[in-house]
C-alpha cells in the first residue's frame, strides 16, 4: 500500500526533519548517463546547479532574445502591477491604471487571477538583476517589496473612510477594487410601508450590477438600486422570491461616470418611481411589495450586493432614507441643498451627510443613532500573513466547492504561488528582510487555513479543474522553509498532495488523459523537492515516471505538450495538431521539472529534452521585436499547417506571458552542473557563456555561435584538478570530436552519454568540441506519415501559408548515418535557412509572425537509395509505416553491408506477406547494391 503524506504524516515529518540538513543526500549513486527505469529507483546522482549570477550569457541569439525582454523590464512601470494590490488594500494607486487582461479588475472572470503577473514580474526582475547586475532591476524590486509590505499592513488595519470633493461640500469616496461598503442598521428599513431613498452618487466606472444600496436577507429577499443594470440603465428592484419575480423600475438613460447625479426611489400605495437629478425617469404603478412585506431584514447595505456582484466604487453624498414617499416637488428641492438644509428635512430613518474624512463610521444625522459602519465586504484577513490583489473570498469558497466555476474561484493558490515565488526571489536578490517577512507570512497564512481542513477536503479541492490549481506552490514553500526553518512550512508543503495522481504515477499507471496539463506538471517539481526533505520514495518515483509519460509520448517536435491546455492519450500527437497546442506554461514547467530530475538522477535524456525545448519552443515563444507595453510571448503555439504565432494573447498579462518573462531571463539556467563534491563539472548546453566556478576558483568561457555554429570552444582560466564532462548529444553525427589544447581525444562515449576529460587544468587550456548537425525526420507516434524535421537540435519549419500538409520526400538522399542533410539546399546569407525543392525551411526559434508548417506529410512514392530509383512503390503496412521507414529506423549503419542486409531481410519478409513480388524485391536489392554511399 502506498504511504500517504497526509496531514498526520506531515505533522510527524515536520517535527522529525526540523533539525535535519535541508538537502539530504542518498548514500548510493547511479553512474552519469545510466538510464533510469520506471521500476524502483536504486539511487541518485546528486548534482548542483549554478546561480544565474555565476553564468553570463555571451553574444548570440539567446542574448538577443533576452535583450528585448530586459528592455521591457526596464521600461515597464511596476506601479501598474501594484495598482490592484493597492486598490485591494484601499491605498492610493498614484493615478496609474492596471494593465489590460487578467491583471485588470475588468479582466476575464471578474479579474479573479489578478496578482499572478506581479509575481512573475518580480521573478523576472530578480533573474535580470542576477544576470546583469543592473541597478534598475534592484530598484524596481525594492519598490515592489515596499509596496506589497505596505499593502499587507493595510489589510490588517480597519479601513478608514476617504474623503473627496462633494456635490455641496465634502463627500466620501470608495476606491474601486477595495471591496468596501457601508453597513447600516437593518432596523432602519424594517416595517416600512412607504419610503424614499435619495442620495448623490458619482460612479467611478460604469460597472454592471454594482449597488447604490441593497436591503435584504439574501438573493431571494431583497430590494436594491443599481446605477447600471444589465442594459446599462439604473434599476430599482424588490422581491421576496428571487430575481425572476422582481418588481422593477428601470430608468431611461445611463448615469454619467465621474459626475455627481442625484438618484431617488419612492414607494407608496402600490406605486413606485425612480428619479434622476430631480426628474422622474421611471415609474411602476403595479407594485405590490414594500419593505414591510419583506419581513424583518438582516442587512442594510450601501454599496454591497447580496449576489456576487462587484462592490460599488465612487462617491456618496447626502444619503437619506425616509419613512414616507416624497413628492416630485420635494425631490426637486433636494437638487439645490442637503436634505437637512431644505424644507424636506433630513431622512427620519437615517441621514448621512458624508462629511467624514477618516474614521470607520458614517454618522447618522436623523437623530435615530443609526450610524453606518465602514467595512470590507469579505471581512478581515483570517491571518496577518494574507497577501493578495483580491479578497480572501476565493480561498474561502474553494474550501466548500465541488465543481469548477472560475467566475467565482479561478485558481487562488496558483496566484498565491506566483506572488510567493516573486517575493522570495526578490528577497534572495535584495536581501530586503521585508520580502522574507512577506514570504514567511504567506506560508503562515496558508498553513493556518489548510491545517484546519480534513484530508478529504484537501483531496477534493486539489482535484477541481482550474479552481484547485496551485502551480508550483510546493516548490516555493520549500524554498521559504530553507530560509525560515519553520516546521509549519514543511508541513504546509505536504498539504498539497494530490494522492490519486501521485499514487498512480508512482505505480506507473498513466492517468493523464483529460487532465489539465499545466495544473499538474508543476506538482511533480514540488514532489521532487519534497522527496529531498522527507525521503518519501513515492514522491521521487511519481516524478520520475510522470516525466516519461510526457516525454516522448506526449511531446511535440518543439518540445511542448498539451492541446487546449489538456493532456490527451499517450501517443496522440498528429491528431492534436491545431491552433491550441503546446501551451507555453507547460514547456516552462516541464523544463523546471526536467532540471530538478537531472539534479537527482543525472540522466542525459533530461539534458536532451531541455535543449530541444529551450532552443525551439522557449526561444520561439518570444517575438523578435520589443514592445513597451507587452512582453510579446505566446500562449498557445499552433502546430497545424499554416499556423501563425500570436505574441499578444488576451491583452498581455496571461499565465504564459508571465512565464515568458521568466523564460527570457534565465536561458543559461541549465547550461552547467557540478557534482556535490565539486569534483566534476557537467557541460549540458552548448551556448555562448562564461561560468564562474567560485568553489574551485575557475572560470570557464564557452565561445560559440551555437546553434548557428556546429562547434564550441571552452577556455579555462584558473588552475584546478577536476573532471570535465561534455554531453554528447543524441543528434550529433559521427563527426563528434573533442580536442584538448589542439590534441584530438579518444572519444568512447556514444551519443546520449558524456565524454569525461580528467586532468589538472590551467589557465589557457582549451577544449574544442565539434558538433556536426544531421537532418532527421521524426515520425508522430499516431501517424507515421506526419513528421517534423530536426536539424541537429533545431526544429525546422516550412515557411508557407498553405493550410494542408506539405508533402516532402527526404529518404532518397539518406546517408548510412541516417542523415538526410543532402536533401537540404542552404539559402546563401541566411544561417539555418534551407530549401527542399520549392519549400523554404527556417528555424522555429525565429520569433516571427510568418505562417509556417511544423509538420509535413511524408511522401516517398518509390523506393530510392542514394538517388538510385528502384521503380518499386514504397508501400505501407496496415499501421502506415512504409518500407523505407522500416529500413531507416535502424540507422545509423556502420557500413553499406549492414544496410544491404537489412534491406534484404525486410524485403524478404514483405515478399512473403505479399507486399512485394519476387521481381520487385530483386529491383530493390539491385538498387541498394548500386547505391554509392561513399560519403
Amino acid at each position: 500500500m502506498a504511504h500517504h503524506f497526509n496531514r498526520r504524516t506531515a505533522l510527524r515529518l515536520g517535527a522529525a526533519t526540523a533539525s535535519l540538513p535541508l538537502l539530504t543526500s542518498p548514500t548510493t549513486a547511479a553512474a552519469p548517463g545510466s538510464p533510469a527505469t520506471t521500476g524502483e529507483l536504486a539511487g541518485t546522482t546528486r548534482l548542483r546547479g549554478f546561480p544565474l549570477s555565476d553564468v553570463t550569457l555571451g553574444r548570440g541569439v539567446l542574448a538577443d532574445k533576452r535583450a528585448r525582454m530586459l528592455s521591457f523590464a526596464r521600461g515597464y512601470d511596476e506601479n501598474r502591477l501594484l495598482q490592484v494590490f493597492r486598490a485591494n488594500a484601499d491605498l492610493p494607486t498614484h493615478g496609474v491604471e492596471a494593465p489590460d487582461g487578467w491583471e485588470n479588475l475588468d479582466g476575464e472572470a471578474n479579474g479573479n487571477l489578478r496578482g499572478h503577473f506581479t509575481g512573475h514580474f518580480m521573478t523576472m526582475l530578480s533573474q535580470a538583476h542576477a544576470s546583469t547586475g543592473e541597478e534598475v532591476f534592484d530598484r524596481k524590486l525594492r519598490t515592489m517589496i515596499a509596496a506589497l509590505h505596505e499593502c499587507r499592513e493595510a489589510l490588517n488595519r480597519k479601513p478608514a473612510i476617504r474623503g473627496t470633493t462633494g456635490r455641496f461640500d465634502t463627500a466620501v469616496a470608495v476606491r474601486r477594487g477595495s471591496c468596501l461598503y457601508f453597513d447600516a442598521p437593518a432596523e432602519a428599513v424594517n416595517g416600512l410601508s412607504s419610503t424614499t431613498f435619495a442620495a448623490w452618487i458619482r460612479p467611478a466606472v460604469a460597472e454592471p450590477w454594482t449597488r447604490i444600496f441593497d436591503f435584504g436577507n439574501d438573493t431571494e429577499t431583497n430590494m436594491f438600486l443599481t446605477p447600471y443594470g444589465g442594459d446599462g440603465l439604473p434599476r430599482f428592484a424588490i422581491t421576496r422570491t428571487g430575481g425572476e419575480s422582481e418588481e422593477r423600475i428601470v430608468g431611461s438613460e445611463p448615469l454619467p461616470v465621474d459626475e455627481w447625479s442625484h438618484v431617488a426611489v419612492t414607494l407608496a400605495e402600490n406605486s413606485g418611481a425612480l428619479y434622476v437629478n430631480g426628474r422622474r425617469v421611471g415609474r411602476n404603478a403595479l407594485m405590490s411589495l414594500t419593505p414591510a412585506e419583506l419581513g424583518t431584514l438582516a442587512h442594510c447595505w450601501l454599496g454591497r450586493s447580496h449576489y456576487d456582484d462587484p462592490v460599488y466604487a465612487g462617491g456618496y453624498d447626502d444619503v437619506n432614507l425616509w419613512s414616507t414617499a416624497l413628492t416630485s416637488e420635494q425631490i426637486e428641492r433636494l437638487q439645490h441643498a442637503r436634505a437637512a438644509d431644505t424644507a424636506v428635512g433630513a431622512g427620519d430613518r437615517f441621514s448621512y451627510a458624508c462629511a467624514e474624512q477618516d474614521g470607520t463610521v458614517l454618522h447618522d444625522g436623523s437623530g435615530g443613532g443609526r450610524h453606518a459602519r465602514y467595512a470590507r465586504s469579505w471581512g478581515e484577513p483570517s491571518h496577518p500573513g494574507f497577501l493578495a490583489a483580491y479578497p480572501e473570498t476565493q480561498f474561502i469558497l474553494l474550501e466548500s466547492m465541488t465543481t469548477s466555476d472560475y467566475h467565482r474561484v479561478w485558481a487562488p493558490y496558483y496566484t498565491a504561488h506566483k506572488i510567493l515565488q516573486g517575493v522570495l526571489d526578490a528577497y534572495e536578490t535584495t536581501n530586503d528582510q521585508r520580502a522574507l517577512e512577506l514570504a514567511s507570512g504567506m506560508c503562515d497564512w496558508m498553513h493556518s487555513r489548510l491545517s484546519k481542513l480534513s484530508d478529504t477536503d484537501l483531496q477534493r479541492m486539489w482535484s477541481i479543474f482550474s479552481s484547485g490549481e496551485y502551480g508550483g506552490v510546493v516548490e516555493a514553500v520549500l524554498r521559504t522553509h530553507e530560509h525560515t526553518r519553520e516546521p509549519e512550512h514543511l508541513r504546509l508543503a505536504g498539504y498539497f498532495d494530490l494522492d490519486s495522481l501521485i499514487d498512480a504515477c508512482a505505480q506507473d499507471r498513466d492517468v493523464l488523459d483529460g487532465k489539465h496539463a499545466n495544473q499538474h506538471i508543476p506538482i511533480f517539481t514540488g514532489l521532487s523537492m519534497l522527496y529531498e526533505r522527507t525521503g518519501e520514495q513515492r514522491y521521487r518515483q511519481a516524478a520520475h515516471n510522470f516525466w516519461r509519460m510526457v516525454v516522448p509520448p506526449r511531446m511535440f517536435g518543439i518540445g511542448g505538450t498539451g492541446e487546449g491546455e489538456f493532456f490527451h492519450g499517450s501517443g496522440a500527437v498528429a491528431e492534436l495538431l491545431g491552433p491550441e497546442t503546446a501551451e507555453t506554461c507547460c514547456a516552462h514547467n516541464m523544463l523546471k521539472l526536467t532540471r530538478s530530475l537531472f539534479l537527482r538522477e543525472g540522466d542525459p535524456d533530461y539534458a536532451e529534452y531541455y535543449e530541444r525545448t529551450l532552443l525551439n519552443q522557449i526561444l520561439g515563444s518570444k517575438q523578435d521585436k520589443s514592445d513597451e507595453d507587452k512582453p510579446l510571448t505566446t500562449y498557445f503555439i499552433g502546430l497545424q499547417p499554416g499556423a501563425v504565432r500570436d505574441f499578444t494573447p488576451k491583452e498581455g498579462t496571461t499565465c504564459c506571458e508571465g512565464t515568458g518573462l521568466e523564460n527570457a531571463t534565465k536561458y543559461q539556467d541549465a547550461a552547467y552542473f557540478v557534482s556535490e563534491d565539486q569534483s566534476a563539472l557537467h557541460v549540458n548546453l552548448y551556448l555562448p557563456s562564461t561560468l564562474r566556478w567560485r568553489a574551485r576558483g575557475v572560470t570557464l568561457e564557452q565561445e560559440t555561435a551555437f546553434p548557428y555554429e556546429e562547434h564550441s570552444r571552452l577556455r579555462v582560466n584558473g588552475s584546478a584538478s577536476f573532471e570535465l564532462r561534455l554531453r554528447v548529444p543524441r543528434w550529433a553525427g559521427n563527426g563528434f570530436s573533442v580536442r584538448v589544447n589542439g590534441t584530438r581525444q579518444r572519444v568512447s562515449a556514444r551519443p546520449g552519454e558524456y565524454v569525461t576529460l580528467s586532468r589538472n587544468w590551467s589557465t589557457g587550456d582549451t577544449v574544442d568540441v565539434d558538433l556536426p548537425f544531421q537532418l532527421r525526420a521524426e515520425r508522430t507516434p499516431d501517424d507515421p506519415t506526419v513528421q517534423n524535421l530536426m536539424y541537429g537540435p533545431v526544429n525546422l519549419v516550412a515557411r508557407d501559408e498553405r493550410t494542408d500538409f506539405i508533402p516532402l520526400a527526404v529518404h532518397g538522399t539518406a546517408r548510412l548515418s541516417g542523415d538526410l542533410s543532402r536533401a537540404l539546399e542552404p539559402v546563401p546569407g541566411e544561417p539555418l535557412h534551407f530549401r527542399i525543392g520549392d519549400v523554404e525551411l527556417v528555424p522555429f526559434l525565429e520569433g516571427t509572425t510568418d505562417a509556417y508548417h511544423a509538420y509535413f506529410r511524408r511522401q516517398e512514392p518509390r523506393i530510392v537509395f542514394d538517388s538510385v530509383d528502384s521503380g518499386v512503390p514504397n508501400r505501407r503496412t496496415a499501421d502506415g509505416t512504409t518500407f523505407l521507414d522500416e529500413v531507416w529506423a535502424k540507422a545509423p549503419f556502420d557500413n553499406k553491408g549492414e544496410l544491404t542486409s537489412r534491406v534484404a531481410r525486410i524485403s524478404q519478409h514483405r515478399r512473403r506477406e505479399g507486399t512485394f513480388t519476387a521481381t520487385e524485391r530483386e529491383r530493390i536489392l539491385s538498387a541498394v547494391e548500386r547505391a554509392a554511399y561513399d560519403g
